[in-house]
């Protein structure tokens, strides 16, 4: 059986001055209501599948929890990068949110909320241990802990060296 994860101590080396931080998410407040609630969240496949056909777009990867409240962490190239795609008529995107802001915003039936964070290279620390590839190291490079990023201050320090001088 081969092993899905990797033994062993792993950070991410994000090759980048910045990374944007988008947090997105529903809560089914009206559990009942199935049928609004299937229609919000079949809309997320389609832009899944359009952002990693459009590696332009800007999406760096992304992670997803689904239950009563259904959160999406992604990892995007710029904040600009995420605002085009949420504005862009041919994205897959604009669609189900007027339709959403149409019949569904206002009812108490779903929640929707977001979070964006603009995070400087000299800001980011992370390390997976006996992870499979997961959250920024997945969405830039895993790398393994080595000398000099065995500490959170090393590899907070290693993340902002690895990015080259602010732009």
């Amino acid at each position: 059986m081969a092993q899905d994860f990797f033994p062993g101590r792993f950070t991410a080396d994000i090759g980048r001055d910045t990374v944007t931080v988008f947090l997105i998410g529903m809560r089914a407040n009206r559990w009942w209501k199935m049928g609004r609630i299937a229609q919000v969240t079949s809309a997320m496949p389609a832009m899944m599948q359009h952002l990693a056909a459009h590696p332009e777009a800007g999406l760096l990867g992304s992670e997803q929890w689904f239950g009563r409240t259904t959160v999406m962490l992604s990892y995007w190239e710029s904040p600009e990068h995420l605002r085009r795609f949420a504005a862009d008529k041919d994205s897959p995107h604009l669609g189900p949110w007027r339709k959403f802001m149409k019949e569904i915003a206002g009812s108490g039936d779903i929640g929707v909320w977001h979070e964006t964070y603009q995070v400087p290279a000299s800001g980011i620390e992370v390390v997976y241990n006996g992870m499979p590839m997961f959250g920024l190291a997945k969405a830039t490079t895993h790398v393994q802990v080595g000398p000099g990023t065995n500490t959170a201050k090393q590899r907070m320090g290693a993340a902002a060296r690895s990015a080259g001088p602010a732009a």
